[in-house]
């Protein structure tokens, strides 16, 4: 990651965030090497596991006004083996892709994504108290049989160019226990 990618893309150096570091000072030094060292522009295969074992996770979009929606995407049964179908998929280190269901028929974050391609993506583990975040440019895509494999009842898909990957720390995630 070059040094001017780092300070153009990272949300860690925009003055707001500065401005906030020096009015409530952290335990924590932020510096080039720490960002550079928890932040990636890549999916690696240990984040690339945990993103797909998930069985949910949320998104964050705003429109061009900077009006947001924050949503919950979950995964649904297979119809022919009843197990859970993935909520996410890893194309490769640097591409995502999730289901669009009909659901209710709100479109708020596809809606979103349709003025303002930016997405943010947060991936949760309750019980292991973990989880990723990846912040990317987002594309609706129709359908084809490849998605329909993975996702049949999908209207459509949506494909994730990521460009940060980052794990956080468990602080402040409960641990829960799935039932």
């Amino acid at each position: 990651m070059s040094n001017k990618s780092l300070k153009a893309d990272l949300p860690f150096d925009n003055p707001g965030e500065m401005e906030l570091r020096k009015k409530y000072p952290s335990m924590y030094q932020w510096d080039e090497y720490n960002i550079r060292s928890m932040i990636s522009e890549y999916i690696h295969a240990g984040i690339a596991r945990f993103i797909e074992a998930q069985q949910f996770f949320f998104i964050a979009t705003a429109n061009e006004f900077g009006h947001c929606d924050a949503s919950f995407r979950g995964t649904e049964l297979s119809p022919e083996s009843g197990t859970f179908l993935p909520a996410c998929k890893v194309i490769n280190n640097k591409v995502l892709v999730f289901p669009d269901y009909s659901g209710n028929g709100l479109y708020n974050s596809l809606g979103n994504i349709l003025r303002n391609p930016h997405i943010g993506m947060v991936f949760v583990d309750f019980e292991r108290q973990s989880r990723a975040r990846i912040n990317g440019k987002a594309t609706i895509k129709d359908v084809d049989k490849n998605i329909l494999s993975i996702w049949p009842n999908a209207q459509a898909y949506i494909e994730v160019t990521v460009e940060q990957v980052y794990g956080n720390c468990p602080a402040r995630i409960p641990r829960m226990k799935y039932c």
